[in-house]
Protein backbone atom coordinates (compact mmCIF):
# COMPACT_ATOMS: atom_id res chain seq x y z
CA UNK A 1 0.00 0.00 0.00
CA UNK A 2 0.94 3.64 -1.17
CA UNK A 3 0.69 4.74 2.65
CA UNK A 4 3.09 2.13 4.25
CA UNK A 5 5.72 3.06 1.51
CA UNK A 6 5.76 6.05 2.80
CA UNK A 7 5.87 4.87 6.04
CA UNK A 8 9.14 2.88 5.54
CA UNK A 9 10.90 4.80 2.58
CA UNK A 10 12.39 7.24 4.57
CA UNK A 11 14.02 4.88 7.08
CA UNK A 12 16.39 4.26 4.19
CA UNK A 13 17.52 7.24 3.84
CA UNK A 14 19.68 6.91 7.33
CA UNK A 15 17.14 6.81 9.84
CA UNK A 16 17.16 2.97 11.01
CA UNK A 17 19.45 3.71 13.67
CA UNK A 18 16.96 5.75 15.61
CA UNK A 19 14.00 2.96 15.02
CA UNK A 20 11.84 5.29 13.37
CA UNK A 21 8.08 3.75 12.42
CA UNK A 22 7.49 6.13 9.45
CA UNK A 23 4.25 6.46 8.98
CA UNK A 24 7.29 17.63 4.73
CA UNK A 25 5.39 20.75 7.71
CA UNK A 26 2.46 21.93 9.29
CA UNK A 27 -0.73 23.29 12.25
CA UNK A 28 0.14 25.21 9.98
CA UNK A 29 -0.03 24.30 6.31
CA UNK A 30 3.24 23.17 4.73
CA UNK A 31 3.13 26.22 2.99
CA UNK A 32 4.10 28.33 5.99
CA UNK A 33 7.04 26.06 6.82
CA UNK A 34 9.50 28.83 8.24
CA UNK A 35 11.75 26.08 8.67
CA UNK A 36 12.29 25.75 4.55
CA UNK A 37 12.65 29.50 4.42
CA UNK A 38 14.93 29.44 7.37
CA UNK A 39 17.20 26.83 5.64
CA UNK A 40 17.57 28.38 2.42
CA UNK A 41 18.57 31.64 4.32
CA UNK A 42 21.28 29.95 6.33
CA UNK A 43 22.35 28.69 3.03
CA UNK A 44 22.46 31.69 1.10
CA UNK A 45 24.82 33.41 3.99
CA UNK A 46 21.44 34.90 6.17
CA UNK A 47 21.26 34.69 10.02
CA UNK A 48 18.31 34.03 11.46
CA UNK A 49 19.76 35.01 15.32
CA UNK A 50 17.69 37.84 16.79
CA UNK A 51 18.84 41.24 15.05
CA UNK A 52 21.19 39.81 12.86
CA UNK A 53 18.66 39.34 9.58
CA UNK A 54 18.32 43.52 9.52
CA UNK A 55 21.95 43.91 9.73
CA UNK A 56 22.15 41.18 7.29
CA UNK A 57 20.06 43.12 5.45
CA UNK A 58 21.75 46.59 5.62
CA UNK A 59 25.03 44.71 5.04
CA UNK A 60 23.16 43.49 1.27
CA UNK A 61 21.60 46.19 0.63
CA UNK A 62 24.92 48.29 0.79
CA UNK A 63 27.00 45.90 -1.39
CA UNK A 64 24.34 45.83 -4.17
CA UNK A 65 24.81 49.97 -4.30
CA UNK A 66 28.34 49.16 -5.32
CA UNK A 67 27.79 46.69 -7.34
CA UNK A 68 24.12 46.34 -9.02
CA UNK A 69 24.89 43.06 -10.70
CA UNK A 70 25.92 41.19 -8.31
CA UNK A 71 23.53 38.17 -8.50
CA UNK A 72 24.72 35.96 -5.02
CA UNK A 73 24.04 39.69 -3.29
CA UNK A 74 20.48 39.73 -4.72
CA UNK A 75 19.74 35.94 -4.17
CA UNK A 76 21.08 36.40 -0.55
CA UNK A 77 18.54 39.65 -0.10
CA UNK A 78 15.66 38.39 -1.50
CA UNK A 79 16.16 35.77 1.28
CA UNK A 80 16.72 37.70 3.76
CA UNK A 81 13.47 39.90 3.07
CA UNK A 82 11.47 36.30 3.19
CA UNK A 83 13.17 36.09 6.73
CA UNK A 84 12.54 39.33 7.68
CA UNK A 85 8.84 38.71 6.95
CA UNK A 86 8.42 36.19 9.01
CA UNK A 87 10.34 37.64 11.54
CA UNK A 88 7.91 40.79 11.58
CA UNK A 89 4.98 39.98 9.84
CA UNK A 90 5.14 42.66 7.40
CA UNK A 91 4.03 41.59 3.67
CA UNK A 92 5.72 44.07 1.98
CA UNK A 93 9.03 42.41 2.72
CA UNK A 94 7.84 39.71 0.37
CA UNK A 95 6.95 42.44 -2.32
CA UNK A 96 10.75 43.62 -2.22
CA UNK A 97 12.08 39.61 -1.94
CA UNK A 98 9.95 39.48 -5.64
CA UNK A 99 11.59 42.06 -6.87
CA UNK A 100 15.49 41.17 -5.64
CA UNK A 101 15.27 37.14 -7.07
CA UNK A 102 13.40 38.13 -10.29
CA UNK A 103 16.47 40.69 -10.69
CA UNK A 104 18.75 37.91 -9.69
CA UNK A 105 16.84 35.71 -12.47
CA UNK A 106 16.88 38.48 -15.13
CA UNK A 107 20.66 38.09 -14.65
CA UNK A 108 20.96 34.59 -14.28
CA UNK A 109 18.30 32.42 -15.82
CA UNK A 110 19.31 29.48 -14.55
CA UNK A 111 20.02 30.54 -10.93
CA UNK A 112 19.08 27.67 -8.75
CA UNK A 113 18.69 30.03 -5.20
CA UNK A 114 16.48 32.48 -6.89
CA UNK A 115 14.47 30.18 -8.53
CA UNK A 116 14.40 27.79 -5.54
CA UNK A 117 14.04 31.19 -3.66
CA UNK A 118 10.59 32.06 -5.62
CA UNK A 119 9.27 28.91 -4.97
CA UNK A 120 9.45 29.22 -1.23
CA UNK A 121 8.21 33.12 -1.75
CA UNK A 122 5.00 31.75 -3.76
CA UNK A 123 4.18 28.96 -0.84
CA UNK A 124 4.62 31.82 1.71
CA UNK A 125 1.85 33.68 -0.09
CA UNK A 126 0.01 29.90 -0.57
CA UNK A 127 -0.07 30.35 -4.23
CA UNK A 128 0.49 26.69 -5.08
CA UNK A 129 0.73 26.09 -8.25
CA UNK A 130 3.17 28.43 -8.87
CA UNK A 131 5.13 26.79 -5.96
CA UNK A 132 4.75 23.81 -8.13
CA UNK A 133 6.15 25.23 -10.94
CA UNK A 134 8.97 27.00 -9.83
CA UNK A 135 9.92 24.02 -7.39
CA UNK A 136 9.92 21.58 -10.26
CA UNK A 137 12.20 24.11 -12.23
CA UNK A 138 14.76 24.51 -9.50
CA UNK A 139 14.74 20.89 -9.30
CA UNK A 140 15.59 20.66 -13.14
CA UNK A 141 18.54 22.76 -12.67
CA UNK A 142 19.82 21.09 -10.01
CA UNK A 143 18.00 17.55 -9.49
CA UNK A 144 20.49 16.78 -6.23
CA UNK A 145 19.58 20.08 -3.99
CA UNK A 146 17.51 18.38 -1.44
CA UNK A 147 15.41 21.61 -0.46
CA UNK A 148 13.63 21.79 -4.35
CA UNK A 149 12.47 18.77 -3.04
CA UNK A 150 10.48 20.77 -0.15
CA UNK A 151 9.12 23.13 -2.34
CA UNK A 152 7.74 20.81 -4.95
CA UNK A 153 6.70 18.74 -2.03
CA UNK A 154 4.80 21.51 0.36
CA UNK A 155 3.26 22.94 -3.06
CA UNK A 156 1.77 19.26 -3.47
CA UNK A 157 0.38 18.87 -0.13
CA UNK A 158 -1.45 22.12 -0.14
CA UNK A 159 -2.95 21.11 -3.99
CA UNK A 160 -4.32 17.68 -1.80
CA UNK A 161 -1.56 15.29 -4.31
CA UNK A 162 -0.46 13.33 -1.11
CA UNK A 163 0.72 10.43 -2.81
CA UNK A 164 3.18 12.45 -4.99
CA UNK A 165 3.93 15.04 -1.69
CA UNK A 166 4.89 11.89 0.12
CA UNK A 167 7.08 10.33 -2.45
CA UNK A 168 8.78 13.50 -2.89
CA UNK A 169 9.82 13.88 1.21
CA UNK A 170 10.79 10.74 1.00
CA UNK A 171 13.22 11.28 -1.64
CA UNK A 172 14.28 14.47 -0.10
CA UNK A 173 14.76 13.08 3.38
CA UNK A 174 17.27 10.47 1.38
CA UNK A 175 19.05 13.06 0.08
CA UNK A 176 19.46 15.16 3.29
CA UNK A 177 18.20 13.58 6.72
CA UNK A 178 18.21 17.10 8.68
CA UNK A 179 15.45 19.36 9.79
CA UNK A 180 13.82 20.31 7.11
CA UNK A 181 12.41 16.71 6.04
CA UNK A 182 12.40 14.74 9.41
CA UNK A 183 9.93 18.29 10.10
CA UNK A 184 8.05 17.50 6.29
CA UNK A 185 7.89 13.56 7.54
CA UNK A 186 6.42 14.55 10.59
CA UNK A 187 3.68 16.39 9.21
CA UNK A 188 3.53 13.23 6.74
CA UNK A 189 2.68 11.01 9.87
CA UNK A 190 0.48 13.86 10.97
CA UNK A 191 -1.73 13.96 8.07
CA UNK A 192 -1.76 10.07 7.75
CA UNK A 193 -2.78 9.80 11.57
CA UNK A 194 0.27 8.51 12.83
CA UNK A 195 0.67 11.14 16.17
CA UNK A 196 3.35 8.84 18.28
CA UNK A 197 5.57 8.84 14.59
CA UNK A 198 5.13 12.33 13.80
CA UNK A 199 6.15 13.19 17.76
CA UNK A 200 9.37 10.54 16.95
CA UNK A 201 10.67 12.44 13.53
CA UNK A 202 10.09 16.19 15.23
CA UNK A 203 12.23 15.59 18.13
CA UNK A 204 14.80 14.18 15.48
CA UNK A 205 14.08 17.76 13.70
CA UNK A 206 14.76 19.78 16.94
CA UNK A 207 17.63 17.80 17.56
CA UNK A 208 18.75 18.58 14.27
CA UNK A 209 18.18 22.37 15.59
CA UNK A 210 20.17 22.53 18.49
CA UNK A 211 22.03 25.79 18.10
CA UNK A 212 20.47 26.92 15.39
CA UNK A 213 18.38 29.87 17.18
CA UNK A 214 15.05 30.30 15.56
CA UNK A 215 14.90 27.61 13.78
CA UNK A 216 15.54 25.24 16.67
CA UNK A 217 12.64 27.66 18.61
CA UNK A 218 10.33 26.47 15.64
CA UNK A 219 11.24 22.57 15.98
CA UNK A 220 9.93 23.24 19.92
CA UNK A 221 7.05 24.86 18.44
CA UNK A 222 5.91 22.51 16.01
CA UNK A 223 6.80 19.44 18.67
CA UNK A 224 3.99 21.49 21.00
CA UNK A 225 1.39 22.12 18.33
CA UNK A 226 1.47 18.50 18.15
CA UNK A 227 0.92 17.72 21.53
CA UNK A 228 -1.90 20.45 21.57
CA UNK A 229 -3.57 19.05 18.86
CA UNK A 230 -4.22 15.38 21.43
CA UNK A 231 -4.89 17.80 24.25
CA UNK A 232 -1.32 17.72 26.38
CA UNK A 233 -1.70 20.99 26.84
CA UNK A 234 1.20 21.05 29.54
CA UNK A 235 3.45 19.11 27.07
CA UNK A 236 2.73 21.42 24.64
CA UNK A 237 3.44 24.57 26.73
CA UNK A 238 7.00 22.87 27.94
CA UNK A 239 7.98 23.28 24.64
CA UNK A 240 6.91 26.46 24.00
CA UNK A 241 8.85 27.69 26.81
CA UNK A 242 11.46 26.22 25.82
CA UNK A 243 11.28 27.86 22.58
CA UNK A 244 11.09 30.75 23.95
CA UNK A 245 14.30 30.36 26.09
CA UNK A 246 16.12 29.64 22.58
CA UNK A 247 14.28 32.64 21.08
CA UNK A 248 13.24 34.87 23.09
CA UNK A 249 10.22 36.82 22.33
CA UNK A 250 9.58 34.62 19.45
CA UNK A 251 5.84 35.25 18.37
CA UNK A 252 4.90 31.95 17.01
CA UNK A 253 6.12 30.57 20.70
CA UNK A 254 3.88 33.17 22.74
CA UNK A 255 1.09 32.42 20.29
CA UNK A 256 1.32 28.16 20.56
CA UNK A 257 1.91 29.30 24.55
CA UNK A 258 -1.14 31.06 24.38
CA UNK A 259 -3.32 28.25 23.21
CA UNK A 260 -1.75 25.77 25.49
CA UNK A 261 -3.05 28.13 28.46
CA UNK A 262 -6.70 28.24 27.15
CA UNK A 263 -6.74 24.56 27.16
CA UNK A 264 -5.41 24.74 30.94
CA UNK A 265 -8.05 27.36 31.28
CA UNK A 266 -5.79 29.91 32.23
CA UNK A 267 -7.49 32.53 30.07
CA UNK A 268 -5.64 35.45 31.57
CA UNK A 269 -2.21 34.34 31.29
CA UNK A 270 -3.50 33.12 27.53
CA UNK A 271 -4.59 36.63 26.86
CA UNK A 272 -1.33 38.18 27.70
CA UNK A 273 0.24 35.88 25.86
CA UNK A 274 -1.39 36.00 22.60
CA UNK A 275 -1.12 39.83 23.25
CA UNK A 276 2.63 39.57 23.04
CA UNK A 277 2.26 37.50 20.11
CA UNK A 278 0.00 40.19 18.29
CA UNK A 279 2.67 42.91 19.56
CA UNK A 280 5.70 41.12 18.20
CA UNK A 281 3.88 40.14 14.80
CA UNK A 282 0.13 40.81 13.97
CA UNK A 283 -0.86 38.18 11.90
CA UNK A 284 -4.42 37.57 11.03
CA UNK A 285 -4.94 34.20 13.16
CA UNK A 286 -3.14 36.28 16.30
CA UNK A 287 -5.76 38.83 16.15
CA UNK A 288 -8.52 36.35 15.83
CA UNK A 289 -7.36 33.91 18.35
CA UNK A 290 -7.07 36.76 20.66
CA UNK A 291 -10.35 38.11 20.02
CA UNK A 292 -11.75 34.69 20.58
CA UNK A 293 -9.81 34.98 23.88
CA UNK A 294 -11.36 37.77 24.96
CA UNK A 295 -15.30 36.40 23.98
CA UNK A 296 -14.41 33.15 25.85
CA UNK A 297 -13.19 35.51 28.88
CA UNK A 298 -16.89 37.68 28.47
CA UNK A 299 -15.36 40.66 27.11
CA UNK A 300 -17.11 40.92 23.90
CA UNK A 301 -16.30 44.01 23.42
CA UNK A 302 -12.60 43.70 23.17
CA UNK A 303 -13.09 40.71 20.98
CA UNK A 304 -15.09 42.66 18.41
CA UNK A 305 -12.10 45.39 18.30
CA UNK A 306 -9.41 42.22 16.97
CA UNK A 307 -11.83 41.16 14.94
CA UNK A 308 -12.34 44.73 13.22
CA UNK A 309 -8.29 45.00 12.64
CA UNK A 310 -8.00 41.44 10.52
CA UNK A 311 -9.70 43.05 7.44
CA UNK A 312 -7.22 45.80 7.94
CA UNK A 313 -4.47 43.28 8.03
CA UNK A 314 -5.54 41.24 5.62
CA UNK A 315 -6.08 43.90 2.79
CA UNK A 316 -2.25 44.61 3.51
CA UNK A 317 -1.45 41.18 3.13
CA UNK A 318 -3.35 41.01 -0.14
CA UNK A 319 -1.78 43.60 -1.71
CA UNK A 320 1.70 42.35 -1.14
CA UNK A 321 0.71 39.31 -3.33
CA UNK A 322 -0.96 37.01 0.00
CA UNK A 323 -3.72 34.92 -1.13
CA UNK A 324 -6.19 34.52 2.24
CA UNK A 325 -9.37 32.92 0.48
CA UNK A 326 -9.21 30.00 3.00
CA UNK A 327 -8.45 31.47 6.38
CA UNK A 328 -11.11 34.71 5.33
CA UNK A 329 -13.73 32.12 4.58
CA UNK A 330 -12.97 29.84 7.74
CA UNK A 331 -13.05 32.63 10.27
CA UNK A 332 -16.32 34.13 8.88
CA UNK A 333 -17.77 31.33 8.64
CA UNK A 334 -16.84 30.58 12.65
CA UNK A 335 -18.11 33.87 13.48
CA UNK A 336 -21.62 34.21 10.82
CA UNK A 337 -20.07 36.86 9.11
CA UNK A 338 -21.89 37.20 5.16
CA UNK A 339 -22.55 33.55 5.22
CA UNK A 340 -23.32 32.90 1.74
CA UNK A 341 -19.95 35.29 0.36
CA UNK A 342 -18.05 33.23 2.64
CA UNK A 343 -19.44 30.00 0.92
CA UNK A 344 -18.48 31.52 -2.13
CA UNK A 345 -15.20 32.24 -0.76
CA UNK A 346 -15.10 28.73 0.41
CA UNK A 347 -15.77 27.30 -3.28
CA UNK A 348 -13.12 29.52 -4.92
CA UNK A 349 -10.31 28.43 -1.99
CA UNK A 350 -11.09 25.00 -2.33
CA UNK A 351 -10.54 24.78 -6.08
CA UNK A 352 -7.60 26.75 -5.48
CA UNK A 353 -6.40 24.31 -2.65
CA UNK A 354 -7.78 21.07 -3.06
CA UNK A 355 -6.29 19.68 0.39
CA UNK A 356 -8.14 18.31 2.90
CA UNK A 357 -8.15 21.40 4.60
CA UNK A 358 -9.29 22.98 2.40
CA UNK A 359 -12.34 19.96 2.15
CA UNK A 360 -12.82 20.99 6.08
CA UNK A 361 -13.79 24.41 5.20
CA UNK A 362 -15.97 24.09 2.37
CA UNK A 363 -17.57 21.55 4.27
CA UNK A 364 -18.11 23.99 7.24
CA UNK A 365 -19.31 26.33 4.79
CA UNK A 366 -21.68 24.26 3.40
CA UNK A 367 -23.55 23.15 7.00
CA UNK A 368 -23.36 26.57 7.96
CA UNK A 369 -25.65 27.81 5.03
CA UNK A 370 -27.67 24.68 4.88
CA UNK A 371 -26.10 22.61 2.45
CA UNK A 372 -25.64 19.43 4.56
CA UNK A 373 -25.01 16.89 2.07
CA UNK A 374 -23.20 18.33 -0.34
CA UNK A 375 -20.53 19.20 2.81
CA UNK A 376 -20.85 15.81 3.62
CA UNK A 377 -19.09 14.55 0.74
CA UNK A 378 -16.53 16.82 1.67
CA UNK A 379 -16.22 16.23 4.60
CA UNK A 380 -15.59 12.93 3.80
CA UNK A 381 -12.87 13.75 1.86
CA UNK A 382 -11.11 16.10 4.44
CA UNK A 383 -11.15 13.02 6.58
CA UNK A 384 -9.87 11.05 3.78
CA UNK A 385 -5.83 10.25 4.77
CA UNK A 386 -7.03 8.90 8.61
CA UNK A 387 -6.09 12.61 10.14
CA UNK A 388 -6.42 12.98 13.76
CA UNK A 389 -8.24 16.27 13.59
CA UNK A 390 -10.50 17.40 16.50
CA UNK A 391 -11.99 20.39 14.86
CA UNK A 392 -12.73 18.45 11.80
CA UNK A 393 -14.42 15.10 13.84
CA UNK A 394 -16.79 18.36 15.15
CA UNK A 395 -17.12 19.67 11.61
CA UNK A 396 -18.53 15.94 10.76
CA UNK A 397 -20.56 15.70 13.63
CA UNK A 398 -22.45 18.91 12.72
CA UNK A 399 -23.15 18.27 9.33
CA UNK A 400 -24.46 14.72 10.70
CA UNK A 401 -26.52 16.37 12.90
CA UNK A 402 -27.74 18.91 9.77
CA UNK A 403 -29.07 15.88 8.32
CA UNK A 404 -30.62 14.20 11.13
CA UNK A 405 -28.09 11.58 11.91
CA UNK A 406 -28.82 11.89 15.59
CA UNK A 407 -26.77 8.80 16.63
CA UNK A 408 -23.60 9.63 14.08
CA UNK A 409 -23.45 13.07 15.00
CA UNK A 410 -23.09 12.03 18.79
CA UNK A 411 -20.41 9.46 17.89
CA UNK A 412 -18.45 12.29 16.29
CA UNK A 413 -18.38 15.00 18.73
CA UNK A 414 -17.24 12.28 21.28
CA UNK A 415 -14.61 11.53 19.07
CA UNK A 416 -13.51 15.17 19.11
CA UNK A 417 -13.84 15.54 22.43
CA UNK A 418 -11.95 12.80 23.28
CA UNK A 419 -8.73 13.35 20.88
CA UNK A 420 -9.01 16.93 22.40
CA UNK A 421 -11.77 18.24 25.45
CA UNK A 422 -10.49 22.11 24.44
CA UNK A 423 -10.18 21.38 20.22
CA UNK A 424 -11.63 25.01 19.74
CA UNK A 425 -11.91 28.07 21.79
CA UNK A 426 -15.41 28.71 20.24
CA UNK A 427 -16.58 25.29 19.67
CA UNK A 428 -15.53 22.73 22.04
CA UNK A 429 -17.87 24.44 24.19
CA UNK A 430 -20.50 23.89 21.30
CA UNK A 431 -19.66 20.65 21.14
CA UNK A 432 -20.34 20.15 24.95
CA UNK A 433 -23.39 21.45 24.75
CA UNK A 434 -24.71 19.35 21.83
CA UNK A 435 -23.69 16.41 24.22
CA UNK A 436 -26.03 17.07 27.01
Amino acid sequence: MRRQRLIFGATAAGLTAVALTLGGVLHDSSSANPAAVAQAATSAGVQTRPGETNAAVARLQAALRGNPNDVTSLDSLGLAYQQRARETGDPTYYTKSGEALHRALALAPRDLVATSGLGSLALSRHRFRAALVLGRRARAISPTTARNYGVIGDALVELGRYPAAFKTFDTMASMQPGLSSYARISHARQLLGDLPGAIRAMKLAVDAAEGQGEAGAWTHVQLGLIYLSVGKFRAAAAEDRQALWVFPDYAYALDALARAEAGLGHYRSAIGFEQQAVNRIPLPQYVATLGDLYGAAGRPQLAQKQYELIGVIRRLLVANGVKTDLETALFDVDHGIRLHASLSLARLAQRERPSIDGDDVLAWALERTGHCGEGLRYSQRALRLGTLDALKFFHRGMIEGCLGHAAAKRAWLRRALRLNPQFSILWAPVARLELR
